[in-house]
């Protein structure tokens, strides 16, 4: 079997960490599937998908390594073609990408006691995010 759901999110941009967990396991609920897995996938070129303990210091260490990896404030040919200012959003979004896939066991997501989901807005707006959540499965 295979249902897709759609998740809807509010991001302010600028490298903002958002734990979506909570709104995949609301999805999963609609779709269905006790065994299987669960792939998510986010449209647009400036946000990503990823796992980390969604703690106050992870999440800060994960932001200066971003930094450090692809800086804001260095010149992008993005930005010159064009006429743009988050060439460095794209780039983050490439390195870490778009997608996730979790298991999905006795109709709960498996993830680790530490473990969350989270999207990473690079952005350098607030944008509307919408999450394709795909469960495949029986």
């Amino acid at each position: 079997m295979v249902n897709t759901a759609q998740v809807t999110l509010e991001t302010r941009g600028n490298a903002q960490i958002l734990d979506i967990t909570p709104h995949l396991h609301d999805a999963l609920e609609d779709l269905d599937v006790t065994e299987g897995v669960l792939h998510v996938f986010l449209p647009g070129s400036t946000a990503a998908l990823t796992t980390i303990e969604a703690e106050p210091g992870a999440i800060a260490d994960l932001r200066a390594a971003i930094e450090r990896l692809a800086p804001a404030d260095i010149p992008y040919k993005h930005n010159e073609t064009a006429h743009d200012d988050n060439g460095h959003s794209h780039v983050r979004a490439a390195l870490i990408g778009p997608s996730l896939t979790i298991p999905i066991s006795e109709g709960a997501l498996v993830l680790g006691a530490w473990q969350q989901a989270v999207l990473i807005d690079f952005d350098t707006e607030p944008r509307t995010r919408t999450l394709v959540c795909t469960a495949v499965g029986e």
